[in-house]
């Protein structure tokens, strides 16, 4: 089955990952650019996402962010990831982009923030980083790009210690299974798992009018229980699921921009998640 702009295809994972890596490579300077950095020298400054994520963590956190170890999964150029750091967290940031954790050291030096930087496959992460942490986290953008996440959830409980608390806030499945560019809600990608990735090939991003010319990228569809499943089957208790009405980017040119974030209009908002959350910790 093929689409504009789209097509399922079968590849292995390492070709599908270098290809993202590659086009990840390339939006590091344009996230540089459009991510805002210089709100970062208030000191005062933390990223929207974190500040709804710290929000949702602290019930979860009696001692509060203050000396925990925090690793960061998937961090990008780390505007998260040092947001936690400025909440008092020891933070090691993982990606799989060279170029993306540059931007970050270079950011955290230029805030006087202390972080680790770990470059690393997340799927390969705990043997990577060798150390366990307090609270392991990853935000909004993230599990699509892995086509494993039993080995993803594996990872995640090797890197916890006992009594640590995963955290997870990402797009809806259902959500990433809408067409964004109907004029009303209509199913167009799967909502279930395949072995078949999803192929696209866009030269955009996510934020920003930059291009980049490694535009093929490769995802995969993860239904919630998909998720929930892996996370039980490393051994870990979820104690904490929810979903939400509003996302940190614009999914669909229809979407309303609010204070909080991008919501559907008003008529529609009850109809389509846009979010889910799910907490767990390791015995």
């Amino acid at each position: 089955m093929s689409e504009p702009g789209v097509e399922s295809v079968r590849i292995e994972w390492e070709p599908a990952r270098d290809a993202n890596r590659e086009n990840w490579d390339e939006r590091v300077a344009l996230h540089v650019e459009a991510y805002g950095l210089g709100d970062f020298d208030d000191p005062e400054h933390l990223s929207a996402v974190v500040r709804a994520d710290a929000a949702s963590l602290a019930p979860f956190l009696p001692q509060g962010f203050d000396g925990i170890d925090l690793c960061h999964l998937q961090c990008h150029i780390g505007t998260d990831t040092l947001s936690f750091a400025r909440l008092g967290a020891n933070v090691t940031g993982v990606d799989f982009s060279g170029p993306a954790l540059d931007a970050a050291a270079a950011l955290a030096t230029r805030l006087g923030l202390d972080a680790d930087w770990v470059e690393t496959d997340v799927l390969d992460a705990a043997a990577a980083v060798g150390t366990q942490f307090d609270v392991v986290y990853t935000s909004i953008g993230t599990i699509t790009w892995l086509n494993d996440l039993d080995r993803w959830a594996a990872q995640i409980a090797q890197l916890l210690r006992p009594g640590g608390t995963f955290y997870i806030r990402d797009g809806h499945p259902v959500l990433y299974a809408i067409d964004e560019t109907r004029d009303e809600p209509v199913l167009r990608y799967p909502y279930f798992e395949r072995r078949e990735a999803q192929a696209w090939n866009d030269s955009g991003t996510y934020i920003g009018d930059g291009t980049v010319t490694n535009s093929r990228t490769y995802e995969w569809s993860h239904p919630i229980s998909a998720v929930v499943n892996a996370l039980l089957g490393a051994g870990l208790r979820i104690v904490r699921m929810s979903e939400d009405r509003v996302l940190p980017w614009r999914f669909s040119p229809r979407m309303i921009e609010t204070e909080e974030g991008f919501v559907w209009p008003e008529a529609e908002r009850d109809l389509v998640p846009c979010t889910f959350t799910i907490v767990a910790t390791k015995n």
